[in-house]
């Protein structure tokens, strides 16, 4: 199912360094018979969130504040499936597309905890405002997510989605240069974007 990510996955693993090799193709000249280009909004916005993780991991590590927030979660989820109506979107589809989102993203939270625990040396320095300004970052890719959703609603609906998803997100894992947690995080936000 996920068998061109996985491979990618597993180069990125083996290759120690974390991203994926310098011998791979750029984003731009892998070949894209109509397999990714109509699928590569979602994927470079959930590698985009996904980066963020990280400002939201250093705003909240040492602190009482918690990587698991049910209670933002919910609001998060209720305003997405507000939105999603506004848009014509089943809001139920797009509220799982956003909690595997959410998931993702404090996967790569627990990720970098572990992370800076075994290495104190990289720690982060300094302390980003969630609300000023983690947040009006994550509303706009929330935003720009939902209208991707709508925008790729045919594509996402099409027998051929999982494999249009695994070389949209292989070649925006590449573009975005991320490391294996956040390659790990990216497989874990794929889950409810192909389907009804």
């Amino acid at each position: 199912m996920r068998s061109v990510l996985v491979a990618t996955t597993a180069v990125v693993l083996l290759s120690g360094t974390g991203v994926v090799p310098a011998v791979a193709q750029s984003p731009a000249s892998i070949p894209a018979p109509a397999v990714t280009g109509d699928l590569m909004p979602l994927t470079n916005l959930f590698a985009e969130r996904l980066l963020l993780a990280d400002k939201v991991a250093a705003a909240k590590y040492g602190t009482d504040k918690p990587i698991d927030d049910p209670v933002r979660e919910e609001q998060i989820l209720d305003d997405v499936a507000a939105r999603a109506v506004g848009l014509g979107l089943d809001p139920q589809a797009a509220q799982a597309v956003f909690r595997d989102q959410i998931e993702a993203n404090k996967l790569v939270q627990r990720g970098l905890y572990a992370r800076w625990a075994a290495h104190p040396e990289l720690r982060p320095t300094e302390r980003p405002d969630l609300v000023k300004e983690v947040r009006p970052q994550l509303d706009r890719i929330t935003a720009e997510l939902l209208a991707a959703l709508k925008d790729t609603a045919r594509p996402r609906t099409s027998p051929s989605c999982e494999p249009r998803l695994e070389v949209a997100a292989v070649r925006a894992a590449y573009g975005h240069k991320l490391d294996r947690l956040h390659v790990k995080g990216l497989l874990r936000a794929l889950p409810s974007v192909c389907g009804d």
